[in-house]
């Protein structure tokens, strides 16, 4: 999810993720993940008076944007909730399976990360947060004053697929030792130092932060946890339209779908019976990615792709 604010915001294929999602302006959409409102604001627009959408976003000072620019649309429904409570909050509605289209817009905002006092970025001077709830869980500084070197390395690795993780956790342990670490200059000059092989052109925290993020937010628990429930929430023709910023995301989204594609995996010597077709989904045309124009227009946008499939049963 890259958006800047409210006023100048740039919603990553914005355009094409909305062509992929509503099929029926009198359906009942989600948008997982709403920001500042730029997707939601475009499927608004191809709505009837008849279609809804709920939106989720964990954040609540995007929540609370949403409320005041959206106040005199009834089609819109917000909720201050993780998307991985998808599969309860359209129960609780009466909506199970029969949702037209689930957007997810994966990832940190331009928001967040241009907040000092959000501490997303390693570039600006803030306290040590990551929270994109500020209301509950732990910050990231909390986290790097209690976590043992093993299980910081862990996060390091796999959520920022950092290679020198080990290095890193070893030296976050360290300073702590010295003095509490609070800001993100702090972190950043200490993962900086740790990593031995500088890349031209990235910053040699930017995979630390990136794995602290995810760990903090569980962003890749909670995109599982949505992806169990979306095929009881789509309504049959229903479309998920998920756009990832980095392979993680991606890998997750990818290989959702395509296990729903080939259906039930057989033990090879089993003999096949002629069944009826057990896949779920297909997936539409092939992954997208932002044209250079809008990389041009939005750097950010650089590292997107879009995947969008379709619920068959």
């Amino acid at each position: 999810m890259i958006q800047q604010d409210q006023t100048a915001h740039t919603t990553v294929l914005l355009d094409e993720a909305v062509d992929a999602l509503v099929t029926d302006p009198d359906g009942t959409y989600i948008d997982g993940t709403f920001g500042r409102g730029g997707h939601s604001a475009a499927i608004l627009a191809r709505l009837s008076e008849n279609g809804r959408l709920l939106a989720f976003d964990k954040d609540p000072e995007a929540i609370a944007s949403g409320r005041k620019r959206f106040a005199d649309d009834q089609r819109l429904e917000l909720i201050h909730d993780s998307f991985a409570t998808l599969g309860d909050q359209v129960a609780q509605r009466n909506l199970t399976g029969s949702v037209q289209g689930v957007l997810l817009d994966l990832g940190v905002s331009s928001p967040q990360l241009d907040d000092d006092h959000r501490g997303f970025s390693f570039l600006r001077e803030g306290p040590l947060d990551m929270r994109m709830n500020t209301e509950s869980g732990e910050s990231a500084a909390k986290w790097l004053a209690r976590a043992k070197e093993d299980e910081i390395a862990q996060v390091l690795k796999e959520y920022g697929e950092e290679r020198f993780a080990r290095r890193m956790a070893k030296a976050i342990v360290s300073a702590r030792q010295q003095q509490d670490i609070t800001t993100t200059t702090q972190l950043a000059k200490i993962v900086a130092d740790a990593h031995p092989a500088w890349e031209k052109h990235k910053h040699p925290a930017t995979r630390a932060f990136q794995g602290i993020r995810i760990h903090i937010n569980r962003e890749l628990d909670d995109l599982k946890q949505l992806l169990a429930a979306v095929l009881d929430v789509l309504a049959v023709g229903g479309r998920l339209v998920a756009i990832s910023f980095h392979s993680l995301e991606d890998r997750i989204v990818k290989r959702f779908v395509r296990d729903q594609e080939r259906g039930p995996q057989l033990p090879r010597g089993v003999p096949v019976r002629d069944e009826p077709d057990s896949r779920r989904m297909k997936s539409l045309g092939k992954p997208l990615k932002p044209s250079g124009g809008e990389v041009d227009d939005n750097i950010r946008s650089r590292s997107a792709i879009m995947r969008v499939a379709e619920k068959l049963a």
